[in-house]
């Protein structure tokens, strides 16, 4: 699987009804595309949860490699590229992706960081994917995953949810649709097994 997710910072002036009627016209075009975990389609607000300026932004979860080279082969960016330029597509592999128990995608959450020089890597990996399913469970979340970039060697965690931001998750954007051809289709988190009581 593949996370990528691009953005697009907007003039202080910019009519963001504009955003959100893009969205709600456009978002439906990906309700079935294949190879498509999920499309999310996010606006951060300048003034709200955090933002200092107001960014469109699209985050994708490809089930495949395929499908990421098919929208960039068969012509799907030409929209966006004609509309605000070309972007710089961030892409990451995915260690694990989880589907929640929410049911409708109100925020999404990204928080990338470093990975320690000089820690022990498959353990931080192994914690990584371990977190996944950690947040999965929680209530409100629509889906969850974290992805590797080998170049600078950072984590990106990753966060579908119906609850709005508390200031802890990283970036928080609104989403403002969410096109999930094969979200179903992500394993759900696996329960966590409780210790018997020590007597």
């Amino acid at each position: 699987m593949i996370i990528a997710h691009y953005a697009h910072r907007l003039p202080a002036n910019y009519d963001i009804e504009l955003i959100r009627s893009r969205a709600q016209a456009r978002g439906h075009l990906w309700d079935a595309v294949p190879e498509l975990h999920f499309k999310a389609f996010l606006l951060r607000e300048r003034g709200r949860f955090g933002a200092i300026a107001s960014e469109y932004s699209s985050l994708y979860l490809w089930r495949s490699d395929e499908g990421f080279r098919n929208f960039l082969a068969d012509g799907r960016t030409k929209l966006v590229t004609d509309s605000f330029g070309r972007p710089q597509i961030e892409t990451r592999v995915v260690l694990d992706a989880r589907k929640g128990s929410g049911r409708e995608a109100r925020f999404a959450h990204k928080y990338e960081f470093d990975i320690p020089v000089d820690s022990d890597l498959t353990s931080a990996i192994a914690a990584e994917i371990e977190r996944v399913s950690d947040t999965a469970r929680q209530p409100g979340a629509v889906a969850a995953a974290v992805g590797v970039d080998t170049e600078r060697w950072t984590f990106t965690r990753v966060l579908l949810s119906e609850n709005e931001p508390d200031g802890r998750e990283g970036l928080a954007y609104q989403v403002l649709y969410l096109a999930q051809p094969l979200l179903a289709e992500l394993p759900a988190a696996p329960i966590r097994r409780r210790e018997p009581a020590v007597v």
